[in-house]
């Protein structure tokens, strides 16, 4: 048990920092309201998950640890669909409501679509 909080936990950090820097990267070279470096994290992090769950499906070597290590913890700490919703309040707040609902349908979807391509990649 401990091993397996210690790879979620590792994985989390690792996925979490990397949210980080990818976020802010791409906010600083995108300019208006939309949450950009958000989206993008969401979306690539989905294509990432469905990647990792592709590979668990069809390789041995995808063992519960890795899956841990990668699925919970990387892509966990990775997507930040907490943030999608904070930011959602705060387009709300700024009086943003249409621009808030279209940023979480297309959030939602292009992840769902993004998460069955990386699937589908795989296999």
């Amino acid at each position: 048990m401990i091993k397996n909080i210690l790879l979620v936990a590792l994985g989390g950090g690792a996925g979490s920092i990397l949210r980080y820097l990818c976020s802010r990267w791409i906010q600083m070279h995108q300019a208006g309201g939309f949450p950009w470096g958000t989206f993008a994290v969401n979306i690539s992090g989905c294509l990432l998950i469905g990647i990792f769950w592709g590979l668990a499906a069809r390789h041995e070597y995808f063992s519960e640890p890795v899956r841990l290590l990668l699925m919970t913890g990387l892509c966990g700490g990775f997507t930040t669909f907490s943030a999608l919703s904070i930011e959602s309040i705060s387009l709300i707040k700024e009086q943003k409501t249409g621009l808030m609902f279209f940023y979480i349908v297309i959030s939602i979807i292009t992840g769902l679509a993004a998460t069955y391509t990386g699937i589908k990649l795989i296999k």
